[in-house]
């Protein structure tokens, strides 16, 4: 009787093993998917920022830059040159960040040179543009709100301000979502765009020029969690151990959304927070 028990408990601990290593192997296998998927819009943006690089070539052709102007210039065009050359070395979600924060550095000295050229005055360094952050630094902060919503304020460049002021719908950039089929709103995209968003966001965390409640969205709604908790330390898996801990939390919502909230709530509670309970 003994060594019929024993053998059961070696043949379920078998079980066990082949199933645990299954769903282990299935889970790198779903981040790796989600970081390739990731690392295709990253690279969009940087193809993207090349093009604004280039047409910079043109517009400075023949124009004596002083200091400063020379020194944006070098800036756009070193920022270009580590966000591709980070971007062909990505192998982990936390590279991504690197590879945006880049983009947004090199976008504002972009905007600064053409400031220059055109004899205007320097623009203020403000957050991208919440719509799309490949149209580059913000211009002013606008009541805005998804169909039924509720108005929040977001920074937004001049040309989206524009849109919504008419009526229009502003340039939402839309990306693929880790499923490899769908499209949505980058911010709604779930938390295998964390570390992208971060690195373009994460900057203006603290520094008032950021609305209130849309950075505690950015920094915490959504960011936590997902990927089996890939982000490690400071973003955390299901909240324990992490820098953030269970404010971030686990969960599996969009940029806006923090599926559980960790281990009991997380900063906005209950089953999370979604895009629908910002607005």
């Amino acid at each position: 009787m003994g060594l019929v028990f024993l053998l059961i408990l070696v043949l379920l601990g078998a079980i066990f093993f082949v199933g645990h290593r299954k769903e282990k192997q299935r889970q790198r296998e779903l981040l790796a998917a989600e970081l390739q998927q990731v690392k295709k819009t990253a690279e969009e943006d940087v193809t993207s920022f090349g093009e604004e690089v280039a047409e910079l070539d043109i517009l400075t052709a023949g124009v004596e830059l002083d200091t400063g102007g020379s020194q944006d210039y070098k800036q756009a065009l070193d920022s270009y040159d580590i966000a591709k050359e980070t971007l062909d070395t990505v192998d982990e979600p936390s590279d991504i960040r690197h590879v945006t924060e880049a983009l947004e550095d090199g976008r504002y000295a972009a905007k600064c040179v053409r400031a220059r050229v055109d004899s205007k005055p320097l623009p203020v360094r403000r957050p991208p543009c919440f719509f799309n952050p490949q149209h580059g630094p913000s211009a002013e902060d606008i009541d805005w709100a998804p169909a039924g919503g509720q108005l929040r304020p977001v920074p937004v460049c001049a040309a989206d301000a524009e849109r919504v002021a008419v009526g229009a719908e502003p340039a939402v950039r839309k990306v693929v979502t880790a499923d490899g089929h769908t499209r949505r709103a980058y911010w709604e995209a779930g938390p295998a765009y964390a570390e992208y968003n971060r690195g373009y966001f994460n900057s203006y965390a603290g520094s008032g020029l950021l609305p209130g409640v849309l950075m505690g969205a950015m920094m915490f709604g959504g960011m936590g969690g997902g990927w089996d908790g890939a982000y490690g330390g400071d973003m955390g898996g299901d909240g324990a151990g992490s820098e953030v801990g269970g404010d971030a939390g686990g969960g599996d919502g969009g940029f806006f959304g923090g599926g559980d909230g960790g281990d009991g709530g997380g900063l906005f509670g209950g089953d999370g927070f979604d895009l629908g309970d910002l607005f």
